[in-house]
């Protein structure tokens, strides 16, 4: 059923955009949720439709607010099992591993996590955008594993948003690269838009949007006697969220990803390159190294502000077996006689 709300704007009140001060009124509902039943016809004042969101507020004025009855989202849930670091009434926080796809897309299935998260959460889902879904706040590649925040309800989801777009949302990632960057702790400030003849891929370009990773080299990985590295292992935070960020920022400082088969080196490069720096392997491990299944990225950590309770929180994710598997051949070779 629908469900309708009532307020009167106070004195102190007046002069402000209708949105803002209905999103203060009913802080269950987001501005933009807001926006959208103005532009529906769900809000009347004095028996008037009101169609302006912008509109300036008077002291006295009284809004009526009808929230119509939430739809089902038009998704069959999939009871796909799911790795949860935390859970309450307002959001979650899930371990996505490698190979699952976040958003129902064409040729993805019904085995993406949107399909798990109907599932698990069930009638606790709120209306976000007024389908019941779970909200996500931001997304990672299908085969980039780790940490990634969910919102139940849409206060919660317009918190987060909030938190990703004002840089409090701290998310940082572990990654593994060919060659090692210079300097080895630093700052990469390089636009990035959609490649002009690959339009699927991303690429830097000078007039694309701002972009900023910052990075820190863990370990250089090199054969004995040698100066210089073969591979390094990174932690990348994002200060901003443009897709490909990481793995087209690593790719530009000379030192892409592992397993990164749109931005990476081709196979045979990294055959060559191994062999010019004097590393002896088993066929084993030559295929582990060439022939990672994905790109070596995982998102380990995160950190935000409770959206209701105002308390930071910070998490955590354990390292994937297939990742802890390319760290100790890397570190095998490092260390051969």
């Amino acid at each position: 059923m629908s469900e309708k709300h009532a307020c009167r704007v106070l004195p102190e009140e007046a002069g402000v955009r209708l949105d803002k001060f209905l999103s203060t009124a009913l802080p269950h509902l987001s501005r933009s949720r807001l926006q959208q039943l103005i532009e529906q016809g769900h809000i009347t004042s004095g028996g008037k439709v009101v169609s302006n969101a912008s509109k300036k507020t008077k002291a006295g004025e009284a809004y009526e607010i009808v929230e119509p009855e939430i739809k089902a989202l038009d998704l069959t849930p999939a009871n796909i099992a799911l790795t949860i670091v935390f859970e309450d009434a307002h959001f979650l926080v899930i371990d996505k591993p490698a190979g699952m796809t976040v958003h129902p897309a064409p040729g993805a299935g019904q085995q993406t996590l949107v399909h798990a998260l109907l599932a698990h959460c069930g009638d606790s889902l709120s209306g976000i955008g007024g389908v019941a879904r779970p909200g996500i706040v931001h997304r990672i590649d299908k085969d980039t594993s780790g940490l990634l925040v969910v919102a139940k309800t849409d206060a919660a989801h317009q918190s987060l948003s909030a938190q990703l777009k004002a840089r409090t949302l701290k998310r940082t990632y572990l990654c593994y690269g060919w060659g090692a960057l210079n300097p080895r702790t630093g700052i990469i400030d390089a636009p990035l838009a959609r490649h002009k003849l690959r339009r699927k891929q991303m690429a830097v370009i000078e007039d694309g949007k701002h972009a900023v990773t910052h990075y820190e080299t863990l370990a250089n990985y090199r054969a004995k006697g040698s100066i210089t590295p073969f591979a390094s292992k990174v932690t990348c935070q994002l200060e901003t969220g443009r897709t490909h960020q990481i793995r087209v920022h690593m790719a530009h400082m000379k030192c892409p990803l592992i397993g990164d088969r749109t931005y990476g080196i081709p196979t045979q490069t990294q055959i060559n390159k191994l062999r010019a720096a004097h590393i002896v392997m088993n066929e084993e491990t030559l295929h582990l190294l060439t022939g990672f299944p994905r790109q070596a990225l995982h998102a380990f950590k995160l950190a935000l502000i409770h959206p209701v309770l105002g308390e930071e929180m910070a998490f955590s994710a354990v390292i994937p077996a297939d990742l802890q598997a390319l760290e100790h051949a890397l570190v095998t070779l490092t260390n051969q006689a």
